[in-house]
Protein backbone atom coordinates (compact mmCIF):
# COMPACT_ATOMS: atom_id res chain seq x y z
CA UNK A 1 0.00 0.00 0.00
CA UNK A 2 1.73 3.46 -0.90
CA UNK A 3 2.04 5.96 1.73
CA UNK A 4 0.53 9.17 1.89
CA UNK A 5 1.07 11.85 4.11
CA UNK A 6 -1.57 13.10 6.99
CA UNK A 7 -2.22 16.58 5.94
CA UNK A 8 -1.68 18.30 2.71
CA UNK A 9 1.24 19.08 0.78
CA UNK A 10 1.60 22.63 -0.33
CA UNK A 11 3.83 22.83 -3.70
CA UNK A 12 5.03 26.44 -5.06
CA UNK A 13 6.35 26.78 -8.30
CA UNK A 14 3.77 24.63 -9.29
CA UNK A 15 3.73 25.70 -12.78
CA UNK A 16 7.33 25.69 -13.44
CA UNK A 17 9.24 22.79 -15.41
CA UNK A 18 10.18 21.03 -12.22
CA UNK A 19 6.67 21.92 -10.47
CA UNK A 20 4.90 20.66 -13.40
CA UNK A 21 6.99 16.80 -13.05
CA UNK A 22 6.15 16.62 -9.26
CA UNK A 23 2.63 17.39 -9.18
CA UNK A 24 1.29 14.88 -11.31
CA UNK A 25 3.70 12.07 -9.95
CA UNK A 26 2.94 12.92 -6.10
CA UNK A 27 -1.19 13.12 -7.33
CA UNK A 28 -0.72 9.54 -8.46
CA UNK A 29 -0.01 8.05 -5.49
CA UNK A 30 -2.98 9.59 -4.26
CA UNK A 31 -1.50 13.11 -1.76
CA UNK A 32 -3.55 16.01 -1.67
CA UNK A 33 -1.98 18.77 -3.05
CA UNK A 34 -2.25 22.58 -2.71
CA UNK A 35 -0.46 23.76 -5.88
CA UNK A 36 0.78 28.00 -6.71
CA UNK A 37 2.71 29.83 -8.62
CA UNK A 38 2.61 33.53 -9.97
CA UNK A 39 1.95 32.07 -13.38
CA UNK A 40 -1.85 29.86 -14.36
CA UNK A 41 -0.71 26.51 -13.97
CA UNK A 42 -1.15 25.23 -17.76
CA UNK A 43 -1.62 21.49 -17.38
CA UNK A 44 -4.77 19.61 -16.57
CA UNK A 45 -5.27 19.89 -12.95
CA UNK A 46 -4.14 16.55 -11.31
CA UNK A 47 -6.51 14.82 -8.81
CA UNK A 48 -6.73 15.55 -5.99
CA UNK A 49 -5.11 19.00 -6.76
CA UNK A 50 -5.82 22.37 -5.98
CA UNK A 51 -4.39 25.32 -7.91
CA UNK A 52 -4.31 28.83 -6.42
CA UNK A 53 -2.29 31.85 -8.32
CA UNK A 54 -0.59 33.68 -5.95
CA UNK A 55 3.05 35.80 -5.40
CA UNK A 56 5.33 35.05 -3.04
CA UNK A 57 6.10 38.30 -2.00
CA UNK A 58 2.22 38.12 -0.57
CA UNK A 59 2.86 36.86 2.94
CA UNK A 60 -0.47 36.47 3.57
CA UNK A 61 -1.33 34.85 0.45
CA UNK A 62 1.31 32.06 1.44
CA UNK A 63 -0.24 32.13 5.46
CA UNK A 64 -3.36 31.14 4.08
CA UNK A 65 -2.27 28.35 1.61
CA UNK A 66 -0.18 26.70 4.29
CA UNK A 67 -3.01 26.28 6.60
CA UNK A 68 -3.00 22.90 7.84
CA UNK A 69 -0.23 22.11 5.45
CA UNK A 70 2.33 19.21 7.18
CA UNK A 71 4.99 19.63 3.97
CA UNK A 72 5.90 22.80 1.56
CA UNK A 73 7.74 21.94 -1.50
CA UNK A 74 9.45 25.08 -2.33
CA UNK A 75 10.36 25.22 -5.91
CA UNK A 76 8.73 28.84 -6.97
CA UNK A 77 11.19 32.23 -6.99
CA UNK A 78 13.54 33.40 -9.58
CA UNK A 79 14.92 30.27 -11.07
CA UNK A 80 17.68 31.85 -13.12
CA UNK A 81 20.39 34.06 -12.48
CA UNK A 82 18.93 37.67 -13.20
CA UNK A 83 19.67 41.27 -11.61
CA UNK A 84 19.43 41.94 -8.18
CA UNK A 85 16.50 43.72 -8.24
CA UNK A 86 14.84 40.91 -10.01
CA UNK A 87 15.85 38.34 -7.42
CA UNK A 88 15.73 39.94 -4.33
CA UNK A 89 11.43 40.07 -3.54
CA UNK A 90 10.53 36.39 -4.59
CA UNK A 91 14.02 34.78 -3.27
CA UNK A 92 14.48 36.83 -0.53
CA UNK A 93 11.40 38.17 0.86
CA UNK A 94 9.22 35.46 -0.63
CA UNK A 95 11.29 32.76 1.33
CA UNK A 96 10.63 34.37 4.71
CA UNK A 97 7.08 33.90 3.94
CA UNK A 98 7.62 30.22 3.62
CA UNK A 99 9.45 29.90 6.40
CA UNK A 100 7.03 31.73 9.04
CA UNK A 101 4.34 29.96 7.28
CA UNK A 102 6.29 26.69 8.40
CA UNK A 103 6.76 27.86 11.82
CA UNK A 104 2.99 29.05 12.08
CA UNK A 105 2.16 25.06 10.70
CA UNK A 106 4.46 22.98 12.17
CA UNK A 107 5.76 22.60 8.62
CA UNK A 108 8.82 20.55 7.30
CA UNK A 109 10.15 22.04 3.80
CA UNK A 110 11.90 21.16 0.97
CA UNK A 111 13.77 23.65 -0.60
CA UNK A 112 14.87 23.90 -4.05
CA UNK A 113 18.40 24.86 -3.79
CA UNK A 114 20.68 24.62 -6.22
CA UNK A 115 24.55 24.12 -7.14
CA UNK A 116 24.85 27.80 -8.21
CA UNK A 117 25.74 28.29 -4.29
CA UNK A 118 28.73 26.28 -4.72
CA UNK A 119 29.22 27.53 -8.33
CA UNK A 120 33.00 28.94 -7.81
CA UNK A 121 34.64 25.77 -6.67
CA UNK A 122 36.46 24.60 -9.44
CA UNK A 123 35.68 20.97 -11.08
CA UNK A 124 38.47 19.70 -9.95
CA UNK A 125 37.09 19.63 -6.23
CA UNK A 126 35.06 16.74 -5.00
CA UNK A 127 32.32 18.55 -2.68
CA UNK A 128 30.53 17.03 0.16
CA UNK A 129 27.23 18.55 1.59
CA UNK A 130 29.74 21.25 4.75
CA UNK A 131 31.93 22.38 1.80
CA UNK A 132 31.88 26.52 1.89
CA UNK A 133 29.22 28.73 0.15
CA UNK A 134 31.12 30.16 -3.35
CA UNK A 135 27.85 31.52 -5.16
CA UNK A 136 28.38 32.59 -9.01
CA UNK A 137 25.76 34.95 -9.24
CA UNK A 138 23.04 36.97 -7.64
CA UNK A 139 20.34 34.17 -7.98
CA UNK A 140 23.03 31.26 -6.06
CA UNK A 141 23.74 33.79 -3.74
CA UNK A 142 19.72 33.92 -2.62
CA UNK A 143 20.10 29.97 -2.65
CA UNK A 144 22.66 30.47 0.40
CA UNK A 145 20.80 32.90 1.95
CA UNK A 146 17.97 30.36 2.00
CA UNK A 147 19.79 27.71 3.33
CA UNK A 148 20.70 30.06 5.97
CA UNK A 149 17.37 30.78 6.27
CA UNK A 150 16.47 27.41 6.79
CA UNK A 151 19.05 26.68 9.66
CA UNK A 152 18.04 29.98 11.44
CA UNK A 153 14.34 28.54 11.76
CA UNK A 154 15.77 24.89 12.78
CA UNK A 155 17.80 26.15 15.55
CA UNK A 156 15.05 28.62 16.44
CA UNK A 157 11.86 27.16 15.89
CA UNK A 158 12.56 23.41 15.57
CA UNK A 159 11.33 23.68 11.41
CA UNK A 160 13.01 20.54 9.67
CA UNK A 161 14.17 21.53 6.27
CA UNK A 162 15.86 19.11 3.50
CA UNK A 163 18.05 21.67 1.34
CA UNK A 164 18.64 20.49 -2.25
CA UNK A 165 21.27 21.58 -4.20
CA UNK A 166 20.38 20.75 -7.60
CA UNK A 167 22.34 20.04 -10.15
CA UNK A 168 20.54 19.92 -13.89
CA UNK A 169 17.12 18.91 -13.76
CA UNK A 170 16.08 18.31 -17.24
CA UNK A 171 14.42 15.05 -19.87
CA UNK A 172 18.24 14.53 -20.01
CA UNK A 173 22.12 15.55 -20.24
CA UNK A 174 22.36 17.93 -23.62
CA UNK A 175 26.46 18.66 -22.10
CA UNK A 176 29.36 17.19 -21.13
CA UNK A 177 29.09 18.86 -17.25
CA UNK A 178 25.82 17.48 -16.78
CA UNK A 179 27.47 14.29 -16.41
CA UNK A 180 28.08 14.98 -13.44
CA UNK A 181 25.33 17.80 -12.39
CA UNK A 182 22.67 15.63 -14.27
CA UNK A 183 19.43 14.99 -12.42
CA UNK A 184 16.73 13.16 -13.62
CA UNK A 185 12.86 13.84 -13.09
CA UNK A 186 11.89 10.45 -11.89
CA UNK A 187 14.66 11.09 -9.59
CA UNK A 188 13.89 14.31 -8.69
CA UNK A 189 10.18 13.20 -7.95
CA UNK A 190 11.25 10.52 -5.91
CA UNK A 191 13.48 12.39 -3.50
CA UNK A 192 10.56 14.83 -3.06
CA UNK A 193 8.13 11.70 -1.94
CA UNK A 194 10.66 10.84 0.66
CA UNK A 195 11.68 13.62 2.11
CA UNK A 196 7.92 14.23 2.76
CA UNK A 197 7.66 10.70 4.39
CA UNK A 198 10.70 10.76 6.02
CA UNK A 199 9.77 10.37 9.90
CA UNK A 200 12.53 12.94 11.08
CA UNK A 201 15.51 15.18 8.58
CA UNK A 202 15.90 18.05 11.04
CA UNK A 203 17.99 20.86 8.63
CA UNK A 204 20.13 18.44 5.90
CA UNK A 205 21.75 18.92 3.10
CA UNK A 206 21.47 16.51 -0.40
CA UNK A 207 23.33 16.89 -3.41
CA UNK A 208 19.85 16.94 -6.37
CA UNK A 209 21.82 14.45 -9.09
CA UNK A 210 21.14 11.31 -10.03
CA UNK A 211 24.21 8.54 -10.07
CA UNK A 212 26.45 10.03 -11.51
CA UNK A 213 30.12 8.48 -11.91
CA UNK A 214 31.46 11.91 -13.23
CA UNK A 215 29.90 13.74 -9.97
CA UNK A 216 31.41 16.53 -8.40
CA UNK A 217 29.66 16.25 -5.22
CA UNK A 218 30.01 13.85 -2.28
CA UNK A 219 28.84 12.77 1.29
CA UNK A 220 25.51 14.23 2.20
CA UNK A 221 22.34 13.42 4.26
CA UNK A 222 20.11 11.19 1.23
CA UNK A 223 20.67 8.60 3.63
CA UNK A 224 18.34 9.81 6.63
CA UNK A 225 15.84 10.60 4.28
CA UNK A 226 16.24 7.17 2.44
CA UNK A 227 16.31 8.31 -1.38
CA UNK A 228 19.20 6.53 -3.63
CA UNK A 229 18.77 7.85 -7.22
CA UNK A 230 18.14 5.09 -9.76
CA UNK A 231 18.78 6.95 -13.04
CA UNK A 232 22.70 7.77 -14.32
CA UNK A 233 24.05 10.59 -16.90
CA UNK A 234 26.16 7.53 -17.88
CA UNK A 235 24.20 6.09 -19.80
CA UNK A 236 24.30 9.43 -22.45
CA UNK A 237 28.52 10.18 -21.69
CA UNK A 238 28.60 8.79 -25.74
CA UNK A 239 26.07 11.20 -27.19
CA UNK A 240 27.46 14.24 -25.26
CA UNK A 241 31.13 14.16 -24.65
CA UNK A 242 32.89 16.76 -25.68
CA UNK A 243 30.01 19.15 -26.02
CA UNK A 244 31.92 21.81 -24.26
CA UNK A 245 31.51 25.87 -24.58
CA UNK A 246 35.22 26.41 -25.44
CA UNK A 247 35.65 29.21 -22.84
CA UNK A 248 37.82 28.44 -20.27
CA UNK A 249 36.18 30.09 -16.97
CA UNK A 250 32.85 28.27 -17.41
CA UNK A 251 35.35 24.90 -17.98
CA UNK A 252 36.95 25.70 -14.95
CA UNK A 253 34.25 26.02 -12.70
CA UNK A 254 31.16 23.91 -11.14
CA UNK A 255 28.57 26.28 -11.96
CA UNK A 256 29.35 26.73 -15.76
CA UNK A 257 28.06 28.98 -17.58
CA UNK A 258 26.36 30.99 -14.57
CA UNK A 259 30.18 31.78 -13.87
CA UNK A 260 30.91 34.01 -16.78
CA UNK A 261 27.83 36.14 -16.54
CA UNK A 262 28.75 39.66 -15.42
CA UNK A 263 32.26 38.37 -15.41
CA UNK A 264 34.92 41.02 -15.23
CA UNK A 265 37.90 39.40 -14.64
CA UNK A 266 40.72 39.08 -17.33
CA UNK A 267 41.28 35.76 -15.84
CA UNK A 268 40.34 33.33 -13.06
CA UNK A 269 42.05 34.39 -9.51
CA UNK A 270 45.07 33.04 -8.25
CA UNK A 271 44.46 30.34 -5.79
CA UNK A 272 46.53 32.86 -2.97
CA UNK A 273 44.70 30.62 0.16
CA UNK A 274 42.90 27.30 0.80
CA UNK A 275 39.04 27.25 0.32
Amino acid sequence: MTETPAKPVLLTGASGALGRQIAPYLAALGWTLRLTDIAPFPDALPKGSSFTRADLNDGVAILRLAEGCGMILHFGGVSVERPFEEVLGPNIRGLYHIYEAARREGARVLFASSNHSIGFHERSEKLDADCQFMPDGYYGLSKMYAEGMARLYWHKHGVESVLVRIGSCFPEPTEERMLSTWLSYGDLCRLCERATLARRTGCCVIWGASNNSRTFWGRDARALIGWTPQDSADAYASRVQGRTSGDPVVELYQGGAYTRIDYTRTAPPEKLFPV
